[in-house]
């Protein structure tokens, strides 16, 4: 028996009426598990036109009382974390620990939205000119939208919505048709919160509903996480209608190891970076620059960590990797590692073999002597496929990563400060790991890349997240004492 999966809107679970759906499956079994309903343009135009109203009255409502909301609504995702991550590996596959790893790192963003009353104070500025003063305001910009991924369906979302909602937006979120269920939960905490009716808004849909957010005229302002090539159609198609879009990409990330880096360590992180969560991450390092004489015993040594890796079902605590979303996104991953033998590439573990026969399983695949022209190399693959190129020098190693056309996240691994210094300067990603593999800033910084990895101008989350979330006022103020004059020329401040 399979349920079924509503939309959120007005406060209240609403079963789609478009007569679309799409199947949603436990990827560890492949058995399906619910069916989602798939908004069509008249759904997103109600879920809209719900959230508009709500909105007028939010942005009036103060900031004591949000910033209480807040309070109960990161108390009762704490509560649930259990039910939040038992949610996420029943629909996505990754293994529970896994799970609450994800919801801990959402529910940091909460936490930085709590501190709303001092992230939207302005600035003042007293006797500017004679008897004038200036002071800024930040505004919220009404109502906005989300179209998250499937990877982090819980993560993504709490990286959007608490920020939008605490700065006095309403907020349409469309999540993955995918993993659909976990976003009702966040939806229904936040409403036993205290949450006003409409003020956060769940869409479940494809490409119609996303469509539809991106061109309707209420909607001000879109958050994208997905795909570099959807990511650079989603800016364009949203900014040529005029609104605010941030939009982040795809990767290829890099973690340079350098010869007098802890092996042991450096095998560790690359370990656990490129399969962790199947390698379903957009921080995920899926190529290892290996410099100089680091080659050949830091392949030995993540060849053999492999063997502790356990494939299963995410609810077995032996499990350490689950499987990947879909059966046709495990096929395209398989492809890869045929593609790279075709190419070339030593294959050193192929994950097409020795997985459980139900549900969608590939198991860790590690290819050697990778090269710049393969396939493997020049696509994001999105799955537990880790790639080694060899660099004979430092230098060698940052020009590959900076010939790249991604720029979200790089690391090195060494003993040398001056080197990882120099690192930090040299290489063009937005976020830089030293020593760390996978360089997720905490939620009082903001995550974003660089070059196809994102499109706009203000990063996710924390200070820009703040910044994208409001528009800034600066309003100019004098009150005369004495009868004023006509003066036509160029306003004087001296």
């Amino acid at each position: 028996m399979t349920t079924t999966i509503p939309h959120w809107i007005g406060g209240r679970a609403v079963v789609s009426a478009s007569g679309r759906t799409a199947p949603v499956h436990n990827p560890a079994t492949g058995r399906q598990t619910g069916t989602v309903g798939l908004a069509d343009d008249a759904e997103v135009d109600a879920a809209v036109a719900s959230a508009l109203v709500a909105a007028a009255s939010w942005r009036d409502t103060s900031l004591a009382a949000r910033t209480e909301i807040m309070f109960r609504f990161r108390d009762l995702v704490d509560a649930h974390r259990d039910d939040l991550a038992a949610t996420l590996t029943a629909e996505h596959g990754k293994v529970l620990s896994d799970a609450a790893g994800e919801v801990a790192r959402g529910l940091e963003n909460i936490e930085f939205a709590c501190g709303l009353a001092h992230l939207l104070k302005g600035e003042h500025s007293e006797q500017v000119s004679g008897g004038v003063d200036v002071h800024s305001v930040r505004h919220p910009l009404g109502v906005m939208a989300g179209i998250t991924p499937f990877n982090f369906p819980a993560m993504v979302p709490l990286w959007m919505f608490p920020t939008a909602i605490a700065c006095g937006n309403a907020f349409v979120l469309k999540p993955s048709e995918k993993d659909p269920s976990v976003t009702l939960l966040l939806a229904r905490l936040l409403a036993e919160a205290g949450l006003p009716d409409g003020v956060l808004t769940v869409v479940q849909g494809d490409r119609v509903a996303a469509d539809r957010l991106l061109a309707h005229p209420d909607v001000a302002a879109v958050s994208f996480v997905g795909s570099t090539p959807v990511a650079r159609s989603v800016y364009a198609t949203a900014a040529a209608a005029g609104k605010r879009v941030q939009a982040l990409g795809g990767a290829k990330n890099h973690m340079v190891v350098m010869p007098d880096a802890d092996l042991d360590v450096a095998a560790d992180a690359a370990v656990s970076a490129a399969y962790g969560s199947a390698g379903e991450r957009c921080m995920a390092i899926s190529v290892v620059v290996a410099v100089g004489d680091a080659a050949d015993p830091l392949v030995a040594g993540i060849d053999a960590r492999i063997d502790g890796i356990v494939v299963g079902d995410g609810t077995d605590p032996a499990t350490g990797m689950g499987p990947l979303i879909t059966a046709a996104h495990r096929d395209r991953v398989a492809g890869y590692v045929a593609a790279g033998e075709a190419e070339g590439a030593t294959v050193v573990r192929d994950g097409r073999g020795g997985v459980p026969a139900e549900g969608f399983f590939l198991a860790p695949s590690l290819l050697d002597d990778v090269t710049p022209e393969m396939s493997v190399y020049r696509d994001e693959i999105f799955g537990p496929v880790l790639c080694v190129l060899r660099a004979p020098t430092y230098a060698d190693a940052v020009a590959l990563v900076n010939a790249n056309p991604w720029g979200n996240g790089a690391a090195i691994f060494t003993r040398d400060g001056g080197a990882a210094r120099r690192f930090g300067r040299d290489v063009t990603a937005g976020m830089v790991g030293v020593n760390v593999p996978i360089p997720v800033p905490v939620a009082s910084y903001s995550f974003g890349g660089w070059d196809a990895s994102l499109f706009g101008d203000l990063a996710i989350y924390g200070p820009d997240g703040i910044r994208f979330c409001t528009r800034q006022k600066v309003i100019t103020s004098r009150w005369p004492a004495e009868p004023s004059a006509v003066d036509l020329g160029f306003p004087r401040t001296r």
